[in-house]
């Protein structure tokens, strides 16, 4: 067995755009993906898209019928992803678009933001602090599994 395989040069890898997942309960691995995500985007000088997701399976029967309440995540949600775009954009990222959706992380993500973004490096956390709402741990798998692009899940 020679050494032969490994015999080539190494290219430099750079990203063209980077989508990061935010969580919506913000666990502590999901602010650690968004400081490598804005790092990374900030040094490539590209910009950053920013998602989240709001999980409709963790709403009860009673406030899925309730359009006040899910009008009401939608709009804590929607000013949660307008902080981290200025967090962003504070740190040096020029180019900095939020994105929110609803139903399944994983699925929605790779279906529909990342269809309509086109980054060619996803950015994750590995888990959620609240185990009620799983919103990364099984949603990084899926994604590394079935995203188009390269994946980082960030511990």
């Amino acid at each position: 067995m020679g050494n032969s395989n490994i015999d080539f040069d190494v290219q430099p890898m750079t990203f063209k755009k980077i989508l990061v997942a935010v969580d919506e309960d913000d666990s502590s691995s999901s602010r650690k993906a968004f400081c490598y995500a804005v790092t990374l985007a900030n040094s490539y000088k590209v910009p950053l898209g920013i998602v989240t997701i709001l999980e409709t399976d963790d709403l009860s029967v009673y406030d899925s019928l309730q359009p006040d309440v899910i009008e009401g995540r939608r709009q804590e949600m929607e000013s949660a992803v307008n902080l981290y775009v200025q967090k962003a954009k504070d740190f040096g990222v020029d180019e900095v678009e939020g994105f929110l959706g609803e139903g399944k992380p994983g699925k929605k993500i790779v279906r529909e933001t990342i269809p309509q973004f086109e980054p060619d490096l996803l950015v994750c956390g590995s888990e959620t602090q609240d185990k009620s709402s799983i919103f990364i741990g099984s949603q990084a798998s899926y994604m590394s599994q079935n995203a188009p692009c390269s994946v980082i899940v960030v511990r």
